[in-house]
């Protein structure tokens, strides 16, 4: 089986929006399909440009694709309780251990409360899933005035843009945010965790992580 397989796979799709409406209920960013397809593309992305097999450049957009589905069980712990649905889910499907193996590290290892870049593929879904803010994600714009501090984020942010350098040395962040909706120092108060674990991820993969943010390097 490959990632389009995957995707068009009605069990994984269902959970997936399921994790989703317990999310929504919760009060969080929206993490359906929107996000676990970009996420999947672009940890792809990530590998597939760093020359990377094949191979493990689709088992990567799989976990990408289902990194999220553990949200179902509780927030609380989803890498790992995603890490434990994904092994069942593959094995029925027959994924040869070592696949699904890796596919659950990747998973396991994604949140930044307990997440280590284990493996190039538990790199590139990190960078890949912290790089995912956008105004789009944010459920209710009603009233702006409203917003906690974790949709004022992401609704401040108008276009985010995660690339690797032509030399292979760098991957850099590139944020548009308007700082009349939320300010930069809001988005380090939530997300410093994440960019942490960011560079360590880059590490993992041999790059250098840097963070831009309205033309302004960071990190």
């Amino acid at each position: 089986m490959n990632y389009e397989d995957i995707r068009q796979n009605e069990t994984i799709r269902t959970y997936i929006r399921m994790a989703d409406e317990t999310l929504a209920a919760l009060g969080y960013t929206e993490h359906s399909f929107p996000h676990v397809t970009y996420v999947a593309e672009k940890a792809g992305y990530i590998l597939e440009t760093l020359g990377y097999p094949e191979r493990m450049v689709e088992l990567t957009k799989i976990a990408g694709y289902m990194h999220d589905i553990g949200n179902l069980v509780n927030r609380v712990d989803h890498s790992q309780s995603g890490a434990v649905m994904a092994f069942r889910i593959l094995d029925n499907f027959g994924f040869p251990a070592e696949e699904t193996a890796r596919i659950m590290a990747a998973i396991g290892n994604h949140d930044e409360g307990t997440g280590v870049p284990v493996s190039p593929m538990a790199a590139a879904l990190i960078l890949a899933d912290k790089s995912d803010v956008r105004r789009s994600r944010v459920r209710d714009t009603k009233d702006l005035s409203k917003l906690d501090i974790h949709d004022r984020v992401n609704y401040s942010v108008k276009k985010a843009e995660l690339k690797i350098n032509e030399a292979h040395t760098i991957i850099k962040l590139k944020l548009s945010v308007d700082t009349h909706c939320g300010s930069v120092m809001d988005y380090f108060e939530i997300f410093l965790q994440r960019m942490i674990l960011c560079r360590k991820a880059a590490e993992t993969l041999g790059l250098e992580f840097k963070l831009l943010i309205n033309e302004q390097q960071l990190m």
